[in-house]
């Protein structure tokens, strides 16, 4: 079912274990090159800085081709003969993400993962037009079949951008189910918990495969869903103006569903907390660490409290005192372990993203300071200077 060989996307993550793991110390170089040999892997693989460049530029040309389309042929048609071609694009475009997976060999390249994107937004737009206007009763048709497309381009290539595309979709299709918010939320939520009840049965048989990592950022995704499906306070499109301007009105739900769902922000976190101490999964930590946050962000606005400015600096002295007191109860274990965990760096991946988001910085950094010199004042002279000492003739 997956378009890549479990050979080799393991071969792949066995490659990347051996460049971390020498980047840190722990093999020499003889037997680093011992090794690599093992994991030769037919795949082609980027950067991603040029992976995000090649998406979009991908992008762009699909974009423009299916508009070049309709403007060569002078098209003027009906919105239904327009989605039929939209689908059409649509099916064009997955079968070329196939046939760069399959044939050359694309992962993680860019071009395949736009191509995919683009099969599942033609279809999504083929289809809007298609049922135009659409028989009453089935206006979910659209967000649905836009969740299915995306879960199945997870599944099929692992994108996992692709995996939280579907749950934006599942998002839009309860509001033509029922005018009730509160149902919505209910529903949203209870998609979300049956895809994590899945996630984490599949998970359990796949320990320690390449395919964990996935599965993790997934059922992270879902915890995070989750508990921004049951904050009402997290709801609302105005959030801010909400939170500085006054108490958010809480007339569109029932006195009960709201003071449970407040119950609700508080006891998830320390459940998502849990499940990530104890599987050791950072990415679940993590999500349990932004949901531990957003509740006390949160908790004024539910209580109807008055927010002050010198909040989000009683939060950050907070945030400040937990990580510096975890970091030195970690620090003070035997051998700075403790159940498990440690506070120092035991992989080169921190250093990659690290360096990364250098570089990234780096290039911002540079752009302003050449802009920045080029605006300098010119009064400023640099040339005519003899080299010499201080007696040299120069304007200086």
């Amino acid at each position: 079912m997956r378009a890549y060989r479990a050979s080799s996307q393991e071969a792949l993550r066995a490659g990347n274990l051996l460049k971390d793991w020498a980047g840190e110390g722990f093999l020499t170089e003889a037997q680093y090159r011992r090794m690599e040999q093992e994991t030769v892997c037919e795949l082609r693989c980027t950067n991603i800085f040029l992976r995000l460049v090649l998406f979009l530029f991908t992008l762009i040309i699909m974009g423009a081709a299916a508009a070049l389309f309709f403007v060569v042929f002078r098209l003027q048609l009906e919105a239904q003969s327009t989605g039929i071609f939209l689908l059409i694009f649509a099916a064009i475009s997955y079968v070329a993400a196939e046939f760069a997976v399959s044939r050359v060999r694309l992962y993680r390249y860019g071009i395949e993962e736009a191509l995919a994107a683009c099969s599942v937004g033609f279809l999504c737009a083929g289809m809007h037009a298609a049922y135009s206007p659409k028989p009453e009763g089935m206006e979910f048709l659209v967000p649905a079949a836009g969740a299915i497309a995306s879960l199945w381009i997870w599944r099929r290539f692992g994108f996992t951008y692709a995996f939280l595309a579907a749950m934006v979709f599942v998002v839009w299709a309860p509001r033509y189910w029922t005018s009730s918010h509160s149902a919505q939320h209910l529903i949203v939520a209870a998609l979300y918990a049956a895809g994590l009840i899945t996630v984490a049965a599949v998970r359990s048989r796949h320990s320690f495969t390449y395919l964990d990592d996935g599965y993790s950022i997934v059922e992270a995704l879902l915890w995070l869903g989750i508990y921004l499906a049951i904050n009402l306070q997290l709801s609302s499109v105005d959030l801010l103006g909400h939170w500085w301007g006054g108490p958010r009105t809480t007339t569109e739900f029932s006195r009960t569903f709201y003071w449970t769902t407040w119950v609700l922000t508080w006891c998830l976190p320390p459940a998502v907390l849990a499940r990530g101490l104890r599987r050791k999964d950072r990415f679940v930590i993590a999500v349990g660490a932004i949901v531990s946050v957003l509740t006390l962000i949160t908790n004024k606005p539910y209580l109807g409290w008055q927010r002050h400015t010198w909040d989000p600096m009683l939060l950050g002295a907070l945030l400040i005192a937990v990580a510096l007191f975890l970091r030195r109860w970690l620090a003070d274990g035997p051998r700075g372990i403790r159940h498990g965990f440690t506070a120092k760096r035991l992989s080169g991946k921190d250093k990659h993203w690290m360096n990364a988001g250098s570089t990234a910085l780096g290039l911002a950094s540079a752009q302003s300071v050449t802009v920045s010199a080029q605006t300098a004042s010119h009064d400023v002279r640099f040339g005519g200077g003899d080299f010499g000492g201080g007696g040299a003739s120069s304007d200086f």
